[in-house]
């Protein structure tokens, strides 16, 4: 069973000295002996100083890396068999940890705290995380409920197997969710609420919106990338057909934009299954990883 004093809980902060005196009070409060890491991703305000006051662990980065770069930094540093992320910002209810360690307790891997609708920040970006949770079930094979969502607690060990996945960028819940589908780890989905931050969000609209659109592609990229470019080498080659139709019975020859259109398709598929290789090569690593541990686990 899951206990407060083998957890570890990472919060990535960057100028979050207003939003974390009320966390770190209610997270002190909530998980007494749970280890809380503290990762001040090179703020210009007084964030280390406040988290040194409440007596928690800080890492501090030099400058600005980025939120997942500071998610992997306290992931090396921390002690505990089992990682709880959350945002610095106040938007998650620490209340809620108990009900994410009870999954893992029922023997998931990953639990996963779900925004419902109407906590997400904006429309926009509510938008955006429906059209993400839909591609990303559909490329899994089960419900995705959210895939950005940054709370979640899950298995330090298994954590670390993808560490060198991990973005440094804002995208790392996405990678990390792919990669345990991909390896067959059970991944559950708690409904959560959550609040609105106080201050501004470090995320750009106009910057980052080119990025969380990447997403998509690195959804199927990083699961099974011949489920994405199938279907885009299928497009061309029904196009292909139906342009040399409409030539052959029109000009009564074959044209060299349906040569191309067909020549486009073939290499789709094929960018497609050397993808798929290249994947597997990589989860190959991470299993193989883990293979070694267990079987040394076993001779001990």
């Amino acid at each position: 069973m899951t206990t407060m004093t083998t957890i570890s809980i990472i919060l990535p902060a960057r100028n979050e000295a207003v939003n974390l005196p009320p966390l770190l009070k209610k997270l002190t409060g909530q998980c007494p002996g749970a280890e809380i890491i503290v990762v001040d991703d090179g703020s210009t305000d007084e964030t280390a100083a406040v988290c040194r006051s409440f007596g928690v662990r800080v890492i501090s980065h030099p400058y600005s890396l980025g939120n997942g770069a500071a998610i992997k930094t306290g992931a090396r540093a921390a002690s505990g068999e089992t990682l709880v992320c959350m945002d610095a910002d106040g938007q998650h209810d620490p209340a809620d940890i108990p009900r994410l360690l009870a999954k893992l307790d029922e023997g998931y891997a990953m639990a996963v705290g779900a925004r419902r609708d109407h906590s997400q920040a904006s429309w926009g970006r509510g938008i955006a995380n429906r059209v993400y949770n839909r591609l990303a079930s559909w490329m899994a094979n089960c419900q995705v409920l959210d895939l950005t969502s940054g709370f979640r607690a899950v298995r330090a060990r298994q954590f670390r197997e993808f560490l060198y996945l991990l973005p440094n960028g804002f995208s790392y819940p996405t990678t990390i969710t792919m990669a345990f589908f991909r390896s067959g780890y059970p991944v559950a989905y708690v409904p959560i609420v959550a609040g609105r931050r106080e201050g501004k969000s470090h995320i750009q609209p106009l910057q980052d919106g080119v990025r969380f659109l990447l997403i998509i592609f690195k959804i199927g990229t990083l699961y099974s990338p011949l489920k994405l470019f199938f279907p885009i080498s299928l497009s061309f080659f029904l196009m292909g057909i139906f342009y040399y139709a409409y030539t052959y019975v029109m000009q009564g020859r074959f044209t060299n934009m349906g040569t191309l259109l067909f020549s486009v398709s073939v290499v789709i598929f094929m960018m497609g299954l050397v993808s798929e290789q290249i994947t597997g090569l990589f989860y190959q690593k991470s299993d193989g990883g883990a293979g070694k541990e267990r079987m040394a686990s076993n001779e001990d």
